[in-house]
This record gives structure tokens, sequence and C-alpha cells, in this order.
């Protein structure tokens, strides 16, 4: 009854209409502030928010002008609504053709009602990915299309799910990496196929990898560090193959850390709590990690 309520609602004050008519406008101001000349090589300089989270829609942006990657064609896990997504931008914007996973048939249901759903090349499905079935998953929906970008962020096995990943071989890769972690070493949360940040901890902050975690996977994969975004909570890799015709550096975790700016930890009942690091520290000391 309530959800028949706020769509009435919805559509008594034409307020898919604004909402479209807001993204259009924040594309265009995007695409005016992408324009800007090209100087350095450092991707913290084009960070720039449009439908992404943080400044991960310009980064990506910076990476696919300076590879001049002609695949076209993106993953992204863990979406939710898509309303905030790495890939959105360059599904509107850079007319790219995508694949999309939540594990939440509400979410997918509210994307598959969106115009940009019927308007753009987009698939929506909902799945729980896990690394027993991403690559079956991955086949049946991309076939065997290149992929340009993969974008991974579930909250949990992201570390798993790119080492099991097998089938394909994304020219850029974004991956979460757990900053809280630290730079130095080299710790990824053992593999639990549902595992749920929020079950395994009420704190939130209990997940994923160290980016000496990640880096290292990557390089086993062929793959270079080339930078993690200003808020500290996505790192960008580039497979070798085309990283070598770029202006683009192959960094350490050392070299292009950056602490997560943001907090989420929650005490028992969920409720955001002031930052504190120390508590954060005897948390995570708590907490069951392994060496990859």
């Amino acid at each position: 009854m309530i959800q028949f309520i706020k769509k009435k609602i919805i559509k008594i004050l034409n307020l898919d209409k604004i909402i479209d008519n807001q993204n259009e406008i924040k594309k265009l101001l995007g695409e005016a502030a992408l324009k800007k000349e090209q100087a350095t090589n450092n991707i913290n300089d084009y960070e720039l928010k449009i439908f992404s989270q943080f400044g991960e829609d310009g980064i990506i942006d910076y990476l696919i002008g300076s590879l001049k990657i002609k695949e076209k064609n993106f993953i992204e896990f863990g979406v939710e609504n898509y309303e905030e997504a790495n890939t959105r931008f360059l599904l509107e914007s850079r007319n790219w053709r995508g694949l999309i996973f939540d594990s939440s048939q509400e979410h997918i249901k509210f994307i598959r009602e969106k115009n940009y759903f019927w308007r753009q090349n987009l698939i929506a499905k909902c799945e729980f990915i896990n690394a027993e079935n991403i690559n079956s998953l991955i086949q049946k929906y991309n076939g065997d299309k290149e992929v340009g970008l993969l974008s991974i962020d579930i909250d949990g096995n992201d570390y798993w799910i790119w080492k099991a990943l097998n089938v394909v071989a994304p020219k850029i890769v974004v991956i979460e990496y757990n900053a809280r972690l630290g730079q130095e070493q080299s710790i990824v949360i053992p593999y639990k196929k549902n595992f749920n940040r929020i079950k395994e901890h009420h704190s939130s902050i209990y997940f994923g990898a160290s980016l000496m975690a990640i880096y290292e996977l990557a390089k086993e994969k062929n793959y270079s560090l080339v930078g993690t975004n200003i808020n500290g909570n996505n790192a960008f890799f580039v497979h070798n193959d085309i990283l070598k015709n770029s202006n683009l550096k192959s960094l350490s975790p050392k070299e292009c850390f950056h602490e997560n700016s943001f907090n989420e930890l929650r005490d028992e009942n969920g409720n955001i709590l002031d930052r504190d690091e120390k508590q954060e520290k005897e948390i995570l000391s708590k907490m069951d990690f392994i060496k990859p």
C-alpha cells in the first residue's frame, strides 16, 4: 500500500521528469569539466564526481582517453540501484554498453524502470556474486565480448572474485580496498561464499583486502597499479599490454595509498558513530585475516 501511494505521489508531482532533467544537467556539466587539457599523469588531478560515489568518473574518463581503449564494454558488480556507480557516466555520456549485477531484486527492478535502461545498451541482472559463479555468469551474459573496464565493489569478497575471474581480461580494473588495513601489510578476509559485512561484524569495517594484497594479485594477473582515489576506497589497475603504450606510470601502494576520508563505523544497532581510529584498530585486531 505504501509503495502504491509513493508511486502516485511521484506521478502527480512529476518527480521522475525532474530527476531526469537533473541527471541531464549533471551529464552536461560533467562533460564540460572533463574537456580540460590533460597536463599530468596523476589520476587524482582528474577526479570528478558525476554519477560515481567520489571522483571515479573523472579518473575513469581520463584513463580511457589516455589508453585509447577500443572495447567500449563494461561490467560492474555491486551497483545497488545504480544511482551512484562507476560506470553510469560511461553508459549515458560515452555510449558504452554494459553488464551490471546486484544481489537485490528491488534494486534491479528500479534500474529496469529508468529511462536509461531502454535508451542505452544495458543488461541488469540480480545475482549474488561469488568465486564459484563469477565466470559462468560473465560467460552467460557477456559471451565472448572483450571488456574495456571492470568495476568490483561488493563490500567483502572483492579480492577473491578478481582472483577467481579467468574468462575475461579487462583493460582497466577498478576494485575496492580497505584502507583501514594500511599500506604495508598484505592481508585479506578469509573467503566465505555468502559473506555479508554487517552480519560478520556490526561495525561494518571488517571486509575486503589491503591495497598491498590486491596489488600483489594484480601483478600475478599482469596488471599495474596506476593510482587510488583521494577518498581512499578504490584502486585503479591497467593491463600491462596497453600500459606500455601510454604515459601512465606503474606505482607501488606506498606511492599512491590514500586513507579513507569517510566514516562507516557503526554500533550494534546500526547507528553511525563518531570516527574513532583507535576503536577501528581494536576491532580489526580481533578479526580474522589471512596472508594470501
